[in-house]
């Protein structure tokens, strides 16, 4: 079980308010927890999760900056596939999480997010305080980027709310919705208990199946085709829906292609997997679309350029199949659903049902003979410590450990681990976000603790995201959430190191100045001591491979003994050749 902190009990009451029906319409829809940072603006709200509620079913989640509350959120549905909920103060708070808000958008996670204001009645406004932390039209803040918004003006309205934005959230494609209550309302008196609804009634719906007409068109595209490419994107995590997509690409004699930017969809040392995932395309992905005679997009993450990245100005004459439900939310701020695709069969359905009924509908197909992948070249001898070494100790691990694996650096080749099983790997932040890899890990850890998993959580965060959100350490110690995050410390913005030598040279200027403004030296931040502070175990830096299987070792045992642990491992700048074909760098410290 999660720590909590145990109120003293409240003394029976006759008066009731507005707050406390919100607080209770919460626990009947099943939110296990609350990730917030304290407000005045829902101080009703707050003093009814406690006092009325005793701090369980929700329990409250103290955080030390709203995008880490988010970012918790976000963690959590991504390895549970369940939604939690988040707490932000007014306009103030709002705005510290709108970066996350938009990386659980782009990462399509359901994700119930509460807000307050100042009194809407001006007359009951407080001097100064409340006028400044009061917004017209608050949720224009965030409406590019949530499924949805409101801001209630009664309770009987609020309960109401919370139960449609429930259901829009978990309805796919899922994604986070906010309400946003006025503080008069949450303090407002009640004359009786108001009568709370049968929530089992206001379920979120199962999504629709494709049209049997196209269902019937996919099924004559894959038995007319001879050679097959799968492009599994966006897909659940269940062991099931695994293991039929794995029939699904035995049967079709089907390629598959899969990524890094999402979790683990498919076994990665399956003979029919192309190459390794990267976070783009691979020269042989690319290929096994370019030559493909039908291609089957399952919610891909932007389609179109994986077609515009594979066919390099060349004609499209495969077909296509594209399954997808993502269409639905769409808008015209963000271009976050990446480029249009061409589609001989567009299936508005989920991608895993799609799967099903291609399996049971299909023709087998004959065997081919698949080329055995080429092996990773030899480790390096030296004494340096980078990504490679990490993983030859990470696949020492998992000889005896599962482990689950919340989030990798941008510079990782996807050669170093095979994806086995669904909870492997819990894919990037969505939306290139910096910052969201601490809390989205210490999600993850909250989910599996409430599974019962028996798994280890961890993360490979670079230096610069690390230290945007490393106060998710101290709710993680807070709330004994085991988690190990290995920081890849290469004290730099590196990623952008790179992106100035590309100017400097095409500018005709010097490379050497290609540092400034990006090292993050001088001083140097012990990230040790700084999670140390905060209640963490900590080892580092580490700055010799030779001592990396110790470090890793004794981490392994505080995880397992409940504790979040925190290794720093300087990792030396530099490129790393990862299977997407691009050359990109050592370090996720800027994705930008």
């Amino acid at each position: 079980m999660i720590k909590r902190e145990i109120p003293i009990p409240s003394p029976e009451q006759d008066t009731f308010w507005g707050s406390d029906a919100i607080a209770q319409c919460l626990r009947k829809m099943d939110i296990p927890f609350l990730a917030l940072n304290p407000g005045a603006s829902y101080r009703g709200l707050h003093d009814s999760l406690v006092n009325h509620l005793g701090n369980e079913s929700p329990q409250m989640l103290l955080c030390l900056h709203e995008e880490v509350a988010i970012s918790i959120a976000q963690g959590y549905a991504k390895a549970s596939g369940k939604m939690m909920g988040a707490v932000v103060h007014s306009n103030v708070g709002l705005m510290h999480a709108t970066m996350a808000i938009f990386n659980a958008w782009c990462d399509r996670s359901p994700m119930l997010i509460l807000g307050a204001t100042g009194p809407w009645d001006a007359a009951k406004r407080r001097p100064w305080i409340d006028w400044i932390h009061t917004a017209a039209d608050q949720g224009a803040l965030v409406r590019d980027y949530t499924k949805w918004d409101n801001q209630p003006g009664s309770v009987s309205a609020a309960i109401e709310s919370l139960l449609r934005g429930s259901q829009i959230a978990q309805t796919a494609p899922r994604g986070p919705v906010y309400v946003n209550l006025d503080a008069a309302l949450q303090e407002a008196q009640l004359q009786d208990a108001p009568t709370l609804p049968d929530v089992s009634r206001y379920l979120p719906p199962k999504s629709s199946l494709a049209n049997p007409t196209d269902i019937e068109k996919s099924l004559s595209l894959l038995n007319e085709a001879k050679k097959i490419t799968l492009l599994f994107g966006r897909m659940s995590r269940s062991k099931d829906d695994w293991d039929r997509r794995v029939k699904l690409a035995e049967k079709l004699n089907a390629e598959v292609v899969t990524d890094l930017k999402n979790s683990a969809v498919f076994p990665t040392h399956h003979p029919q997997h192309t190459s390794s995932p990267g976070y783009f395309m691979s020269p042989d992905a690319c290929k096994a679309v370019r030559e493909a005679e039908l291609v089957v997009l399952f919610d891909w993450v932007d389609p179109g350029g994986a077609f515009k990245q594979a066919l390099q100005g060349a004609p499209l004459k495969a077909k296509v199949i594209h399954v997808s439900l993502d269409m639905h939310i769409h808008r015209g701020w963000s271009m976050d659903m990446g480029s249009l695709p061409a589609a001989d069969v567009f299936m508005l359905c989920e991608p895993d049902d799609a799967v099903l009924a291609f399996l049971s509908g299909s023709n087998e197909k004959p065997k081919s003979t698949w080329p055995t992948r080429s092996s990773l070249p030899l480790a390096p001898t030296d004494d340096v410590v980078s990504l490679r070494a990490i993983a030859d100790v990470l696949q020492t691990m998992k000889r005896s450990e599962d482990l689950c694996i919340a989030r990798l650096p941008l510079g990782w080749n996807g050669a170093y681990l095979n994806w086995t099983h669904p909870l492997d790997y819990l894919g990037a932040d969505g939306g290139g976000g910096i910052g969201a890899g601490p809390g989205n890990a210490i999600g993850v850890g909250l989910a599996l603790k409430e599974m019962d998993s028996k798994r280890i959580p961890m993360a490979l965060i670079g230096d610069g995201d690390f230290l945007m959100g490393n106060t998710a350490v101290w709710t993680a110690v807070r709330y004994a959430i085991p988690m190990l995050i290995v920081v890849c410390n290469n004290h730099s913005f590196f990623n952008d190191e790179l992106h100035q030598e590309r100017v400097a040279k095409e500018r005709s200027r010097p490379v050497e100045n290609k540092w400034i403004g990006q090292r993050i030296s001088e001083p140097e931040i012990d990230i040790a001591q700084m999670s140390s502070s905060m209640g963490a175990k900590s080892l580092g830096p580490i700055k010799r491979k030779q001592d990396l299987q110790a470090a890793f070792e004794q981490a392994l045992i505080w995880v397992k003994a409940g504790h979040t642990c925190i290794i720093d491992a300087c990792v030396a700048p530099g490129y790393d050749a990862n299977m997407s074909g691009q050359t990109v760098t050592n370090s996720t410290a800027h994705q930008r």
